[in-house]
């Protein structure tokens, strides 16, 4: 059997695999991060997960995988990258080694998400041979990972897939990771609210924005904003690793246009004459960062 646990800025999910072969779901169960109490609190959580699901199902684990927000570094062994603040710099990895006595493989959750549709979603239903994919995450952040051969790109220093903090523009706030205009900062779900506040002196959220898309001028030009970063944003990572197949996710996967207009606006930035690559809607849901946990 197969233990996952998808750490997550409100909840930490846990879920067990019959196998890899046949990943029919054994058990699955939350409790609350709870993150404002701090790291050794989520620590302690984690625990809980893990000794309810363990005691339910009467069996001990000697390893887990772990998608988690940020990335360890491959040199400290420290967390990185991080929205969930009270995670940077500690040894997570470590840490839950210690506490439940397992080995831990660790990964961030986008590479999670690109794992599991790959293996277990659309990417398997639709492209089975697929040998390199690019899965996105595209919501209040902007994630992205890498598919080579089965398994997950993590890079030299766990990085590999980080689309999300590439420049696309100058136009653009500042982000957390110390530039201006970059993708997660110009087309993220925070980020077009931030926009649309700035141009519009009105707080909405992003589903409110896209709905008033027709008849708020305002409101248009941050649904353009979307589209054409999107294209832009994205043509730089086809222009390098040029996948086979591209899956989105997260709260933004959702947006219809993105398959249509971004994928036009797209074809326009890619450096070659033709594109034909698909891009595939995820399968998974919010089920995939635990089963990519699991696959680790």
């Amino acid at each position: 059997m197969l233990l996952g646990i998808d750490l997550g800025g409100t909840k930490i999910e846990g879920i067990v695999l019959k196998s890899k072969e046949n990943p029919i779901e054994i058990i699955r169960h939350r409790v609350d991060t709870e993150e404002e109490k701090g790291y050794s609190h989520v620590i302690s959580n984690i625990k809980l997960l893990v000794d309810y699901i363990e005691e339910k199902i009467n069996y001990s684990f000697n390893k887990l995988g772990i998608g988690t927000p940020g990335t360890i570094d491959p040199k400290t062994g420290l967390l990185k990258n991080s929205n969930s603040q009270c995670l940077n710099e500690m040894p997570i990895k470590k840490d839950l080694s210690n506490i439940l006595n397992k080995t831990i493989l660790i990964q961030n959750d986008a590479n999670c998400f690109a794992l599991a549709e790959t293996k277990l979603g659309s990417v398997k239903e639709k492209y089975p041979n697929a040998k390199n994919v690019f899965g996105i995450i595209i919501g209040t952040g902007v994630g992205g990972g890498l598919i080579i051969n089965g398994k997950t790109v993590y890079g030299s220093q766990g990085i590999g897939g980080e689309w999300g903090h590439t420049v696309v523009t100058d136009n653009g706030d500042e982000c957390y990771c110390g530039k201006r205009g970059c993708v997660e900062s110009v087309i993220s779900g925070r980020a077009l609210q931030i926009y649309y506040h700035k141009i519009s002196g009105k707080k909405l959220k992003f589903e409110e924005i896209y709905a008033n898309k027709d008849n708020d001028s305002h409101a248009k030009e941050t649904f353009k904003r979307l589209i054409t970063h999107f294209g832009k944003g994205l043509s730089n990572v086809v222009n390098i690793i040029d996948p086979e197949v591209i899956v989105l996710g997260g709260g933004l996967s959702n947006v219809d246009e993105l398959y249509s207009e971004g994928y036009n606006e797209l074809k326009k930035y890619v450096f070659n004459p033709t594109f034909n690559t698909p891009i595939l809607k995820p399968k998974l849901g919010d089920s995939a960062g635990v089963y990519g946990a699991a696959l680790l």
